[in-house]
């Protein structure tokens, strides 16, 4: 290996090779551009990790390396970057394909809703804003449209999509809040609540309202069926 001029000239100095100068001595590594699809990916990390009450524009400009000034070039209130979160999460939904089977269809479909919400616990208590944003519009589009092929129409549509969507949403709401609460300590505390007034509560102490056997992914699932079967035509269970 030649390590001195080709020409027979001097050899570069050091600090004029990459390869072999200091951290100090390269470049500054140019920070990403503050883009609205960077800014609301960052928040909805932020809102993972502390939730939407400790939300702020500084926080967030913190995480960012930027002012907030900067940030408001994009967004003009936090409530607009808590909509374009819910609407981001939502789009991790996958939308299935058009089926034969709207029944399986809707399923696919709020299924992959509700694991969306579970993993980002604070958006079910965000999804009482209006929902508006492309990918939530696209998936109730979907319900909809699915619902349609179904053969319901006007009233029974619009009942059916409510019905729908709040299920879902009601549900991810309360499954998330019991995550979190994830202590022994609480649970103990309430079924000794409850069994202590069985007289009250004779079906509560003994039904498994508060020491269930099942998941709470099994009773969405169970429920869902139901109220499927109330909206779609099943002459056969589907597995």
């Amino acid at each position: 290996m030649t390590t001195g001029d080709p020409d027979g000239g001097t050899p570069p100095a050091t600090s004029d090779v990459l390869w072999l100068r200091g951290e100090r001595e390269r470049p500054a590594r140019r920070a990403a551009p503050l883009t609205l699809e960077r800014i609301v990916t960052e928040a909805v990390a932020e809102l993972d990790a502390h939730g939407a009450e400790r939300l702020t524009m500084r926080r967030l400009a913190q995480r960012l390396d930027v002012t907030s000034t900067a940030l408001y070039w994009h967004v003009s209130t936090k409530e607009d970057l808590l909509d374009l979160a819910v609407d981001h999460i939502l789009g991790e939904v996958p939308l299935p394909e058009p089926g034969p089977e709207p029944r399986a269809a809707l399923r696919a479909l709020l299924l992959g809703w509700r694991a969306a919400m579970l993993a980002h616990p604070w958006s079910p208590g965000l999804l009482g804003r209006p929902l508006l944003g492309p990918n939530v519009l696209a998936r109730t589009e979907f319900v909809q449209a699915t619902l349609t092929r179904a053969g319901l129409a006007g009233l029974e549509l619009a009942s059916a999509t409510h019905q729908l969507t709040g299920f879902v949403i009601g549900t991810a709401m309360t499954d998330a809040t019991w995550r979190r609460l994830d202590d022994p300590e609480i649970v103990t505390r309430a079924r000794a609540h409850i069994t202590g007034l069985r007289e009250i509560y004779p079906t509560l102490s003994t039904s498994g309202f508060v020491d269930q056997e099942w998941s709470d992914d099994d009773l969405f699932g169970v429920s869902l069926e139901r109220i499927l079967d109330t909206l779609t035509p099943s002459p056969a269970r589907e597995p």
